[in-house]
This record gives C-alpha cells, sequence and structure tokens, in this order.
C-alpha cells in the first residue's frame, strides 16, 4: 500500500548526457545541446571517455584561438633521451646519492648498450665496470652469456675485428665478472 507505482510515461533523472549530445561551453564547460533529451546513465568508463573526447575538443579550440589571435603554443621541454637517463642513474650510483634507487629499466639499457662507445663513452666505462661488480642473479648471469657470444664471434670474424674498442670492452667485462 506505501509503495509507489511508476507509470509507463514516467521517466526518470538522468545524470550523464551522451556525447553526441553534449557541446563545449563558451566557458569550456559540457552543455547538453538544447532541444534533446538526455539518454541513459553512462558507466563510470563512459563518462571517462566522454570527458577525454572534451577535453581534447577545448585544447582544440584553445589552440585554434592562440592560432588566430597570432600566438604560438608554447611546447612543453623536450624529454630527456634514454642515454641521459642511464648515464645520470649511472652518477647516481658512483656518487652513493641517498636518493640512488635501482632501476631496472636503466640498468638494462645501460647492458645492452655497455659496448658501444658512443653511447657509453670511455669516461663512463670505468664507473660501468665498477656497477658490473654488483650485477646479481639472472642480469649477471645473461651479461656473462652475451658477452662469451660477442667474443665469439669476433674470433671468428678474424684477426683484425672492426671495432678494436669493442673487443676491449668485451674482454674488460669478461675478466670481471667470469
Amino acid at each position: 500500500a506505501g509503495r509507489a507505482v511508476r507509470t509507463a510515461g514516467a521517466s526518470l533523472p538522468r545524470r550523464h548526457p551522451c556525447p553526441r549530445d553534449l557541446t563545449a561551453g563558451s566557458e569550456g564547460e559540457a552543455v547538453l545541446r538544447p532541444g534533446l533529451d538526455a539518454e541513459p546513465e553512462r558507466s563510470p568508463e563512459e563518462q571517462r571517455v566522454l570527458e577525454r573526447k572534451l577535453k581534447k575538443e577545448r585544447k582544440k579550440e584553445e589552440r585554434q584561438r592562440l592560432r588566430e589571435a597570432g600566438l604560438v603554443a608554447q611546447h612543453p621541454p623536450a624529454r630527456r633521451s634514454g642515454a641521459e637517463l642511464a648515464l645520470d642513474y649511472l652518477c647516481g650510483w658512483a656518487q652513493k646519492h641517498k636518493n640512488w634507487r635501482f632501476q631496472k629499466t636503466r640498468q638494462t639499457w645501460l647492458l645492452l648498450h655497455m659496448y658501444d662507445s658512443d653511447k657509453v663513452p670511455d669516461e663512463h666505462f670505468s664507473t660501468l665496470l665498477a656497477y658490473l661488480e654488483g650485477l646479481q642473479g639472472r642480469a649477471r648471469e645473461l651479461t656473462v652469456q652475451k658477452a662469451e657470444a660477442l667474443m665469439r664471434e669476433l674470433d671468428e670474424e678474424g684477426s683484425d675485428p672492426p671495432l678494436p674498442g669493442r673487443a676491449q670492452r668485451i674482454r674488460q667485462v669478461l675478466q670481471l665478472l667470469s
């Protein structure tokens, strides 16, 4: 007796309008287009997608306004390369900074490029060798295996290695880790 009965024509209030029914208002907020009924409520994922679309649209309009006004949008500063980040990581380790912490991606970059004197300059290679002394586990095993394989390749190429500096680095790593 105390329950309300809904009729077929009754509509529920909608909280989230459909993305195609929205437009950006003068202040950049989402505004429901006039004359359109709101559609059923959206899931949180649909709402996030809608918000991203609207944000992208607002950014595009802002860039267009700046372009029309003759102003050039400022670009964010360029991101640092993997080489710079890895060498900074290595220097931080060498200086025993209290905020230094292990970073697998930096170590991986160093291990992949340690034989290339263009990517890891000679002044950093001695520091890298000291770092390799503490190398443990699978990383150490793989580094030794890779160095041995590279040494075999150099031996197969003959007595005239194309990169004597590279061969020297491989020998140093093998002596250190074997």
